[in-house]
């Protein structure tokens, strides 16, 4: 069983691209965990917010390019 979180990642990883939504789908089919439902829109970025099979976060970003189309 593994531990809950108990606090800030040590490291956080950006995965940045221009498919933010088919990239995430794309991992969520090798395991990973959506933890935000929808695209984050703020500050010029797009972004999703996902958990490993092992519970470490990152986001798969477009990198401010604008270029992410919402599905």
């Amino acid at each position: 069983m593994s531990e809950p979180k108990a606090g800030k990642n040590r490291m956080h990883l950006d995965i940045e691209t221009l498919m933010v939504e088919q990239v995430s789908v794309r991992l969520e089919q090798l395991g990973a965990t959506r933890i935000s439902p929808e695209i984050v829109a703020e500050h010029g970025q797009q972004w999703i917010v996902m958990t490993d099979p092992e519970g470490n976060e990152f986001c798969v970003c477009d990198g401010g390019s604008g270029h992410t189309r919402r599905i």
